[in-house]
């Protein structure tokens, strides 16, 4: 069963599957030791490795495992960075969310607005009842990010990774359907097409 990767409108922003033309700002992205302080991988020192990564976001799609998308604002067309549900399981109804923005585009409410976006997709679309988030205990933005939209913490894992080689705890963030608001951030956002 394949997933194909949704395009979707916000107020501000428009999230599409990625192509070979993001390999560049994506491994800027990824390469940032900053923006990757709190990720449990190290910072890309390839740019095969955005390759990879575009490669990984059309295979999870074909395996309808998952969809990943590229996030632009609308006004510039400028990249912000990209949200996605990974380990989508029909049966059980759920997912994992991930997400991660450029650093000069974080304080805007981005990750707010295009996390609401791909939900309200994968709550109507893909009929969610669970989706799951793990944010390092330490990345207090992030958290903040999954509270604003709803999310409940629902525990710690302890010691569960090692970032930059400092054993680190994780926060799991779970949001069920029957608590999603999807108004509590104003948008548009409606999936192109419809």
């Amino acid at each position: 069963m394949t997933l194909a990767a949704p395009v979707l409108h916000t107020a501000r922003l428009r999230l599409r599957p990625f192509t070979d033309a993001d390999a560049n700002p994506l491994f800027a992205l990824h390469s940032s030791a900053y923006v990757l302080r709190y990720w449990d991988s190290p910072p890309w020192t390839e740019r095969a490795r955005a390759e990879k990564f575009i490669t990984t976001c059309q295979k999870m799609a074909d395996e309808g495992t998952g969809a990943r998308v590229a996030i632009d604002r609308t006004s510039d067309g400028a990249f912000v960075g990209w949200c996605g549900l990974s380990g989508w399981n029909p049966d059980y109804r759920s997912a994992s969310l991930g997400y991660l923005l450029g650093e000069e585009m974080w304080g805007h409410g981005y990750a707010t607005e295009a996390v609401q976006a791909l939900l309200r997709w994968a709550f109507d679309t893909l009929d969610l009842n669970r989706v799951q988030a793990e944010v390092d205990t330490r990345n207090v933005a992030s958290a903040r990010v999954l509270e604003k939209i709803g999310f409940a913490r629902e525990g710690t894992l302890r010691e569960d990774c090692v970032v930059n080689g400092v054993v680190s705890d994780s926060w799991v963030f779970g949001l069920i359907r029957r608590e999603w608001r999807p108004s509590v951030v104003p948008m548009s956002a409606r999936q192109e097409g419809s």
